[in-house]
């Protein structure tokens, strides 16, 4: 990896896996309570580091590649998803090592499937929204005209990674809980019928 800002965001990503692993391990298996919370909240850390190393790289007349974009949808995400990714994995830590309940698998289908979806993607479009202000936060103080112009450019993915989450996502849900609501309707029909 030549590119110092890739480096910087796979070194936030292994952090934040460590962080979160161990911070974990330290409340279910260690039950040093104290020192988990501790742990888990350096997570921000890692986000403040990430921006920084970019905010230190533009200063410096580095040349505006993908990784300065992705950097901020990369903080969009840590800021709006990390609480729920660290929940979600603290529920499996309680019932492996602590008795707690069994996970609840959410469903696949259905009004509460499709509530969860659009849960999701409101989710994502307020991360959308923190990399854009970061983003854009970071062209007009640091960044000269061409690194700004450049910069701006993160709305493209962001338009992308958008419209490809509501398809696979709420649209595809409601169309599979439209086509089954269809299905159990012909099948009452059927039986109605017989």
């Amino acid at each position: 990896m030549n590119n110092p800002i890739l480096l910087t965001i796979a070194i936030c990503e292994v952090g934040f896996w460590v962080l979160v692993i161990g911070g974990l391990c330290l409340r279910y298996v260690a039950r040093m309570r104290r020192a988990s919370t501790v742990t888990l909240a350096l997570l921000p850390v890692l986000d403040i580091v990430l921006i920084a190393a970019v905010a230190l790289d533009l200063h410096r007349g580095g040349e505006v590649e993908f990784a300065h974009r992705l950097a901020g949808i990369y903080f969009g995400w840590t800021v709006v998803f990390a609480h729920s990714t660290v929940a979600w994995l603290d529920v499996r830590f309680a019932h492996r090592f602590a008795g707690g309940p069994a996970p609840v698998k959410p469903p696949k289908a259905g009004p509460q499937a499709y509530r969860n979806e659009i849960r999701g993607f409101v989710k994502w479009l307020i991360a959308a929204a923190i990399a854009l202000v970061i983003t854009y936060a970071l062209a007009y103080t640091v960044a000269d005209s061409e690194q700004a112009a450049a910069l701006k450019t993160v709305i493209q993915p962001l338009g992308v990674i958008t419209f490809f989450w509501f398809v696979t996502g709420p649209l595809w849900v409601l169309g599979s809980k439209t086509a089954g609501t269809k299905n159990s309707k012909d099948a009452a029909g059927e039986r109605s019928r017989l």
